[in-house]
């Protein structure tokens, strides 16, 4: 869906013409309607939009289009991309697609989708990717190689890393990564995983303690990449959110900012967001992430239903 608005885009999962993947229709809610139908060689792996921009992956090319037109604008040819592995950032500003550049290794290309042109090539991880996302102002990418170990942000505009966050000691898959909506530095970097945790990191947290640290004996003798690493404080995870195996997507969806006066650093924010997981076993949840001052976390269930036993309501407009 186009943001909060009534154009949807769909693909189909069956082989009759109507379900085809390779066949994108693009839908008006309102109207029932379908506007514009695409249709590809091969399978449709992913889709994403903004005011824009039309974005279709497939695996080995991805597509651009104008959305107001749906006229082809680019054609970008990628390394073979099983998984429909994409971010995008809805910014017209920093409007950015992120694809993988390397089947051996984390490699990431940033494409400019307005301007038509390669913006950089980042160098994540050594092993190939498993997950990534762009921050909504294009500014940010989050990414999670296959390993799962290390969650890393980098600073688009250079291809600088910025933060390095470990999830845990052993492997395991990163099945979604989410940074919070921000006109600046995200607040909070969220990913899901095969173990059936939801792991949150806290970006303004780090940033505070690098100051601290780079102020400090241990900050001048050990690098800011390798601390970070080592150090869990801006890590809060919540276990057993759904069980283990299940493939899970998580969404940042808004960070609110707290000033504590009481404390003695009183320019330091505590935050709430609100976290919406959905899992392929469609099981839909909402949870409540607070984290405080002293970067204490707690999180708290606020809604979960069963999408697919959940009962449309209808409206009466007699």
């Amino acid at each position: 869906m186009l943001f909060s608005s009534s154009l949807l885009a769909i693909v189909g999962a069956g082989e009759q013409p109507a379900l085809s993947p390779r066949r994108l229709c693009m839908f008006n809610t309102i109207t029932g309607n379908p506007l514009r139908e695409l249709n590809f060689l091969t399978s449709i792996l992913a889709v994403r939009m903004n005011k824009r921009r039309l974005v279709v992956v497939l695996q080995e090319k991805t597509f651009v289009y104008d959305l107001n037109t749906v006229a082809i604008l680019d054609t970008i040819d990628t390394v073979p991309n099983a998984k429909g592995l994409c971010a995008f950032s809805c910014s017209l500003d920093g409007c950015y697609l992120a694809l993988p550049a390397s089947t051996t290794k984390g490699s990431v290309l940033i494409y400019n989708v307005m301007e038509f042109q390669s913006h950089c090539e980042i160098e994540a991880h050594r092993s190939p990717l498993a997950a990534i996302t762009l921050s909504a102002n294009g500014m940010y990418l989050a990414t999670a190689s296959e390993q799962g170990t290390i969650i890393r942000v980098h600073l688009v505009s250079d291809a600088s890393k910025s933060y390095s966050f470990r999830r845990g000691t052993y492997p395991s898959t990163i099945y979604s990564l989410s940074l919070a909506p921000s006109t600046q530095l995200p607040d909070i970097l969220v990913a899901t995983s095969l173990s059936g945790s939801v792991h949150a990191f806290s970006l303004g947290f780090s940033t505070n303690q690098r100051l601290k640290r780079s102020n400090s004996l241990l900050g001048s003798i050990v690098p800011d990449s390798v601390s970070e690493v080592l150090d869990p404080a801006h890590h809060h995870v919540l276990h057993n959110a759904f069980p283990a195996g299940v493939k899970s997507y998580a969404v940042v969806r808004k960070v609110d900012k707290v000033v504590n006066e009481s404390t003695s650093d009183p320019g330091y924010l505590a935050h709430r967001a609100t976290v919406s997981i959905i899992t392929f076993s469609g099981i839909f949840q909402e949870y409540s992430l607070s984290i405080n001052n002293q970067n204490e976390s707690s999180w708290n269930l606020m809604r979960e239903f069963n999408l697919l036993t959940a009962i449309p309501t209808t409206v009466s407009t007699a």
